[in-house]
């Protein structure tokens, strides 16, 4: 990978044996967000935590994103509007689900429905607590993404049993080759 890439993990930030923890120890091109508050989260603090990476790294930056990360991403993009490489979505949760963490996670809803300015993939769990698969294709389609889903491997975090996801990796290399 040459391109930046900007590791923006969900609600709890992922733990050292999530794949994104594993993907940022492969090389000094790996960036994760920094935020103040992984557990009580607020929309606008994370958008603008991406803002300020995505301008120190530049517009080649990937974007790997999980979970609640998903929704910050989209929020940024929509406020923004700049141009990056392109983002990886993986397990977009519906803030509508009884699971979402509502009372931990402010300002997420609605989310942004508008087609991004840059290539993305969002990636789904046909049996995701936190999103259906339906809800994210829906999402993908609004996005103007490619949609992938991966048959019932839960919230594709640790629990899943990912390791270092070597599919992941294989569709994240997808947008080094376009």
């Amino acid at each position: 990978m040459t391109s930046p890439v900007l590791i923006v993990p969900g609600i709890g930030n992922s733990g050292p044996s999530h794949w994104q923890s594993l993907w940022q120890a492969r090389g000094p091109e790996w960036h994760r967000l920094q935020v103040k508050n992984w557990d009580d989260v607020v929309c606008d603090d994370w958008v603008s935590a991406i803002g300020r990476h995505i301008a120190s790294l530049g517009p080649d930056t990937l974007i790997v994103a999980h979970s609640l990360g998903c929704l910050a991403v989209i929020h940024w993009a929509a406020r923004e509007g700049k141009k990056i490489r392109g983002a990886m979505l993986v397990a977009v949760p519906d803030p509508a689900s009884s699971a979402f963490p509502a009372s931990s996670a402010i300002a997420f809803s609605p989310v942004p429905l508008k087609k991004l300015e840059f290539p993305s993939t969002v990636v789904a769990s046909t049996d995701d607590p936190y999103g259906s698969a339906s809800y994210a294709r829906s999402c993908s389609t609004a996005w103007g993404s490619r949609y992938v889903e991966v048959g019932p491997r839960g919230h594709l975090n640790s629990e899943s049993g990912l390791g270092n996801w070597p599919f992941g990796i294989e569709l994240l290399e997808q947008f080094s080759a376009t």
